[in-house]
Formats: structure tokens, C-alpha cells, sequence
């Protein structure tokens, strides 16, 4: 049997187990917002501890607030941001209310805890009690989505991190295939000849310009606006308290967070986190691009494209033996396609704000942790499972290099259009390469021929221009 202690709110009397730390505002949040079946994400948990903490300590320094329960709601906010207190969080990170249960979650649990530090009894709040001085000079209004915003900078360094070394490995692996020829496609046709090694390089460095988006936008993520109270205004807000509030929280943190320049504006829009999300929109389109691309690549491998090997993973089928699938560029799309799915969700959340706040901040920042989550797991497995054990079917792709009519476009400038677009036809007619019909038909001395077609020099500007002037 669970005991029970009852305690009331602006609704009514409720009763709440006897040993919770939270209380009778969590608990009806708890029964009203049975939405995602999660709890609230470990990070924005720790971010409104630290958040707390250092309201108590700017109260305390501007005189609002007693030295005993500053340290105790300290003691408590550490203990909590350590995560001793998770399972008393009991919310579902997806509320109405614009974050208020949340919000009073931690205050509830952080007053109880602080009040049992001082003596007290849970429930009670005989010494501290959780609006009047956990939530001192506060309002869900900024106390909320800063949280959500520190929760964010909290996340991003792990998957920046995972890019970078992704960055890396593809580096690594452009300069493996640097000597590897192969034929560039374009339209899913032959074009030029192109070296592996470029293509490689070519997915490093759209994951360079990732990392930098990335990091570029996540510092709209440290413009807060602390101090702002419920509309912007800073209402119940001490004029001290108000000019440090943003220091102690970076202090704190570890990141350095700054006040926004206009509060209303900074209550009222969230475009910077529209922002953000709209850079891991984009690296999960480019991965996804990126995971097309090695599955059309490894392809076949016998009947179809076959340029390059991917490590096998598990078993391909329950039916077909020896067949095996590209998984995990498969998981990394379907991740890209999440994440594209949480931007518009973003998005629309965003627009969909009114007047002095926006309400739907809950399921932005779900939505923007759960991006940040699934993309640095899948950059991960990519990196581990996928690309490291890449290798490349180079006699296939040098062969087809020779077979290919894509050659004809390097002896365009010597022989004319017409004749490479007539001999490329009788090429493709016949099976006869390229080379041989120029040299049956004296178009071009067997010397030339060496010069203008090395499959190295096609793949280098200015190669051509060079045997023009020649």
C-alpha cells in the first residue's frame, strides 16, 4: 500500500505518495499529458537545475533571498543536475502550458529536497517553498526555454563531434581511392571519367560545411532571455538580479550565455531555434544524399553498378541466402527522414505562436533533442559500420573507364562535336571503344590519343586547355 499526503492547489486537494519529491502540480501534469510515454529529457532536467541554482544565488547576492536557503536550494539543484532526482521527474516532455508543469516539476522536487536538506518535512515546505523561492524573480516564461536552449548546447558538441570524425574518415578514404579511376555519372548515365578519391573528398566537405552551419546556428541557442519574467517585461523581477542572472547561469554551465538585447522579442519569437534546427535539416539531407549515393554504388553487386564494396553487417534476407543489404546507409535515411519530419514540426510550432508567448515550446524541444540524438548515433553507425570498411572494385571501374563512350568529351575540342557524337553512336552500336575506331579512321595519331585520353589527366582542371594549346 502507498501512503499518501495531501496537498492543494488553485484546483483543489490532491493526494501525492507520502515519499515523492514532487508534488500535486507534477502529479496533475503527469495525468493530464500521457502523450510521448517518455520522461523528460536527461539534459533539459539538468538544465533547470543549474537554471535554479543560480536564480537562488543571484537572489541571495541582490539581498531578496537568506544565505541558509540559497545554500540549501544550491545543495538540492546539484544534486538534482547530478541526476539523483530523474525518476522523480514524471512529466511527459510533450505539455500544454507552454513548459509550466516542468517547470513545476523542478521546483517541486528542488523545494522538497532543499526543505528536507533544512529539516522539513516533503510536502510540507515549512522553510522553502517552491513558487515563492525556487521560483523566485522567475516565470515558466524564460525559465522554460532557456532551459531547453542549454539542454540543446548540451547535446550538440556529442554530435558535432561524431561529424568531425566522419569528416575525417571520408578524408581518410579520399586519399585511399585518390589513383582510383572510375566513371562519373551524371543522370544515372556515363559522363567523364572522375577518381574515387574525388567523390570521397566531395562527401567530406559537405560535412565540413555541416559542422560549420551547425555551429554557426547553435549560437542563437546562447542569446536568453532570463530576467524577462512572464511577458518580457521582467515584472516581480529585482533590478540586480536582472544584471547578473545570465553571468551566474554561464558560470555555472560553462557556456557562455548572453541576455537578449530586446526581452519581449526574446519571449515572443523562437526563430533561433527554427534556425538550428534548420542546420540539422540539412546535414540529415546531405547524409541521406551521401547514403543514396553508396547504395546505388555498391549496387548489384554483379548486375548492376558494383563500383565499390561495402562491409557486410548481417544477413540480407530470411529467404535468399548470401544476400546482404545496405543497412546502414538505410538507417541513416530513414534517421534523415525524422529529422526533416521534426524541422517541419519545428517549424510549424514556431509560426504557430500568439501575442506575448509561444505556447508549443514543448514539442520544439523534443523535437529539436530528438533530432540532435538520432543524427550523432547514425553519423556513428555510418562512420563504424559503413565507411571505414569501404572498398573499390578497381579493375571494374578502370575497365570501365576504357569501355565507356564518356571518353569522346576530352576529344571534343580536337576532333569537333559532330565527329565524337558520330563516333560515340558507333561506339555504343558496334561495342567497339572509342580509341580504336579514332585510330582506324586516323582522326588523331596514336601519341595524341595517349596524351588527350589518360584517364588522370581528365580528372584535373585545365588538363585539356593545355593539350589545346599544345
Amino acid at each position: 500500500m502507498v501512503d499518501f499526503r495531501m496537498e492543494s492547489d488553485s484546483i483543489g486537494e490532491k493526494g501525492v505518495p507520502s515519499t515523492a519529491y514532487y508534488g500535486v502540480q507534477s502529479l496533475r501534469g503527469n495525468e493530464n499529458f500521457h502523450i510521448s510515454g517518455e520522461l523528460l529529457h536527461k539534459k533539459m532536467i539538468q538544465a533547470l537545475a543549474i537554471i535554479k541554482k543560480a536564480c537562488a544565488i543571484s537572489n541571495y547576492k541582490a539581498k531578496v533571498l537568506s544565505k541558509d536557503i540559497m545554500e540549501a536550494i544550491s545543495e538540492a539543484c546539484d544534486e538534482v543536475a547530478e541526476g539523483e532526482f530523474d525518476h522523480e521527474f514524471i512529466v511527459d516532455p510533450i505539455q500544454g502550458g507552454a513548459g509550466t508543469t516542468a517547470n513545476m516539476n523542478a521546483n517541486e522536487v528542488i523545494a522538497n529536497r532543499a526543505n528536507e536538506i533544512m529539516g522539513g518535512t516533503l510536502g510540507k515546505y515549512e522553510y522553502i517553498h517552491p513558487n515563492d523561492h525556487v521560483n523566485m524573480g522567475q516565470s515558466t516564461n524564460d525559465v522554460y526555454p532557456t532551459a531547453g536552449k542549454l539542454g540543446a548546447l548540451f547535446l550538440l558538441p556529442r554530435l558535432l563531434k561524431e561529424l568531425n570524425l566522419l569528416h575525417e574518415a571520408f578524408l581518410e578514404k579520399s586519399e585511399e581511392f585518390s589513383d582510383t579511376l572510375k566513371m562519373g555519372r551524371t543522370q544515372l548515365q556515363d559522363a567523364v571519367p572522375i577518381r574515387l578519391g574525388q567523390e570521397f573528398h566531395a562527401y567530406a566537405s559537405v560535412i565540413k560545411r555541416d559542422i560549420d552551419r551547425i555551429e554557426n546556428a547553435a549560437n542563437a541557442l546562447k542569446r536568453i532571455n532570463m530576467g524577462a519574467s512572464a511577458v518580457g517585461t521582467g515584472i516581480n523581477v529585482d533590478t540586480y538580479y536582472f544584471n547578473i542572472i545570465a553571468h551566474v547561469i554561464s558560470e555555472l554551465s560553462g557556456i557562455e550565455l548572453h541576455q537578449a538585447e530586446d526581452l519581449v522579442d526574446g519571449t515572443h519569437n523562437l526563430d533561433g531555434l527554427v534556425e538550428v534546427s534548420s542546420s540539422l535539416k540539412t546535414v540529415a539531407i546531405n547524409l541521406s544524399k551521401i547514403c543514396n549515393d553508396l547504395r546505388l554504388m555498391s549496387s548489384g553487386p554483379l548486375t548492376m553498378v558494383g563500383d565499390i564494396n561495402l562491409p557486410p553487417r548481417q544477413n540480407g534476407s530470411s529467404i535468399m541466402p548470401g544476400k546482404v543489404n545496405p543497412v546502414i546507409p538505410e538507417v541513416v535515411s530513414q534517421v534523415a527522414f525524422r529529422v526533416i519530419g521534426n524541422d517541419l514540426t519545428i517549424t510549424m510550432a514556431a509560426e504557430g505562436g500568439q501575442l506575448e508567448l509561444n505556447a508549443f515550446e514543448p514539442i520544439i524541444f523534443y523535437s529539436l533533442y530528438q533530432s540532435i540524438e538520432f543524427l550523432e548515433h547514425a553519423v556513428n553507425t555510418l562512420r563504424i559500420n559503413c565507411v571505414k570498411g569501404i572498398t573499390a572494385n578497381t579493375e571494374k571501374l578502370l575497365d570501365d573507364v576504357h569501355k565507356s563512350t564518356g571518353v569522346i568529351t576530352a576529344l571534343v575540342p580536337h576532333i569537333g562535336y559532330s565527329h565524337a557524337a558520330r563516333i560515340a553512336k558507333k561506339s555504343l552500336e558496334t561495342g567497339i571503344p572509342v580509341r580504336k575506331i579514332i585510330e582506324e579512321e586516323n582522326l588523331l595519331t596514336k601519341e595524341q590519343l595517349d596524351e588527350i585520353l589518360d584517364p588522370f589527366d581528365m580528372t584535373s582542371p585545365g588538363i585539356a586547355a593545355k593539350h589545346l594549346l599544345k
